[in-house]
């Protein structure tokens, strides 16, 4: 079974071990999202159209709301350092950074620099205390992982990070699912409100997104369940409810396909940094 190790959070995002077992299926972060092999078997995911490897020799690299799974083989397991780091974070510490953690490629060599910063900052986690030296490691690690991720780069990504959020249909509807997160909405109801056909609904909102709408609303509630996991005395029968789920079993299964962790595993071992 999947369990975690060590998350921590801070004004960087997230940042975790994990031992994974079973498939994560396709989901999305806003946050830039990078996997690092530690231990165990090699692991592929399906990043947007491409695929990369997380092991000895690559980590992967996933874009802020790009789509995307992780597979392992079936009985295997793996041990893997995962960040997600929030734009705004990566900007205000890199001023030469343009695109908001949007990664030319999805596959990262593992450079003695990556692999070094990777040991330090598992071996950080590992301890689960505050040091000093956490989030200039973190951000050591996200500037060299984008750096290399641009090296051989196509140039259609740096354009596609302008894109997005551009018809104001799409940025009606984001407010809408916002205020609704935790009900249930029928996609013809969501299309028909901003003024849509379900299928041109579907279609607007990828090209603008990158990700269907139900992609979308599962990133939402699997934030809005680690927000409540993290720092409220709710129970998870009653995170369950408030977030539209009919009972606690149907909530585990979700958290556990989107995030890869039982809930309340995750809450076991979360702490704010």
């Amino acid at each position: 079974m999947s369990n975690a190790i060590s998350v921590s959070h801070g004004e960087f995002g997230r940042a975790a071990i994990y031992q994974l077992d079973n498939t994560i299926i396709t989901h999305a972060h806003r946050e830039g999202h990078l996997i690092f092999y530690i231990d165990g078997a090699d692991a592929r995911m399906e990043i947007g159209s491409e695929l990369a490897n997380v092991s000895h020799s690559f980590g992967a690299a996933v874009s802020p709301w790009e789509p995307h799974s992780f597979h392992l083989p079936l009985g295997q397991r793996q041990l893997c350092l995962v960040l997600y780091i929030k734009p705004r974070w990566f900007l205000q510490n890199d001023a030469s950074s343009e695109f908001a953690l949007r990664f030319g490629s999805p596959v990262l060599q593992m450079t003695p620099e990556i692999t070094e910063f990777v040991r330090r900052l598992t071996s950080l986690l590992l301890e689960n205390e505050d040091h000093a030296q956490f989030d200039k490691l973190l951000f050591g690690l996200t500037k060299a992982s984008f750096d290399q991720s641009w090296i051989e780069s196509r140039d259609d990504c740096r354009t596609d990070a302008l894109l997005r959020y551009n018809d104001f249909r799409v940025r009606r509807s984001l407010r809408i699912i916002q205020d609704y997160v935790g009900e249930t909405m029928e996609m013809e109801e969501l299309a028909r409100l901003v003024g849509l056909s379900r299928p041109h609904f579907f279609k607007l909102f990828k090209q603008n997104m990158g990700v269907t709408p139900n992609v979308y609303i599962n990133t939402l509630r699997s934030e809005k369940a680690i927000d409540f996991l993290l720092t409220g005395d709710k129970t998870i029968t009653d995170i369950a409810f408030d977030l539209g789920f009919s009972s606690q079993a149907s909530f585990t299964r979700f958290f556990s396909s989107n995030v890869g962790i039982a809930p309340s595993d995750y809450r076991r071992v979360a702490h704010v940094n």
